[in-house]
């Protein structure tokens, strides 16, 4: 799947790989995981998405915002938008698709393989440019979890599919107990 002299980049919607991995009950170890990657090719880039609570005096993120900013991964983020559903809940909402779109588009000349750690099927029509431009993309996602993590189109369209539950002993490390108030983003559907 991978070759040892191409450039690879990463492309991380961290809500999304959040909810995979959780899914499969495991946290993602981002030092391991760029490691990981390093050890694949020569990595060029590795990003990471994700919409931040401005307003919030802590937000559960952030140690890891600024851990990655700090160990080799190039964040992307924004304002998370919040709202209260029809039934009164507080939801949080912060769709990270298009940076991400736009981000691997204008890397596409540079590279030679991109993996993107999303099951978003929005991401397809993405894949196929990068396809066109001769660039080989792999998705990480699972189809482990009930119901499966990652669209079936995007699993079609990409080169390779890789089984995030088969990284798990490469990447992973035991869930933490998750804060009492909850925190997880809603990616717009």
């Amino acid at each position: 799947m991978f070759y040892r002299d191409e450039r690879l980049a990463l492309f991380i919607d961290g809500s999304n790989l959040y909810a995979a991995a959780k899914a499969l009950g495991f946290d993602i170890d981002y030092k391991l995981l760029r490691t990981e990657f390093m050890r694949r090719g020569k990595l060029l880039r590795a990003f990471y998405y994700t919409a931040l609570l401005e307003n919030e005096e802590y937000s559960p993120i952030r140690p890891l915002v600024d851990w990655l900013n700090y160990n080799g991964y190039n964040m992307v983020t924004k304002p998370a938008k919040e709202f209260t559903d029809s039934m009164g809940r507080r939801k949080i909402k912060g769709n990270m698709d298009i940076e991400l779109a736009v981000d691997a588009m204008e890397l596409a000349p540079h590279v030679d393989h991109m993996v993107i750690f999303s099951g978003d099927g929005d991401f397809r029509p993405v894949v196929a440019y990068l396809q066109r431009q001769g660039v080989r993309v792999s998705v990480v996602s699972t189809i482990r979890s009930s119901p499966p993590m990652i669209a079936d189109e995007l699993r079609r369209q990409c080169d390779n599919f890789i089984e995030l539950d088969d990284l798990r002993d490469v990447i992973g490390r035991p869930p933490r107990p998750e804060p009492a108030d909850g925190y997880g983003l809603e990616d717009d559907e």
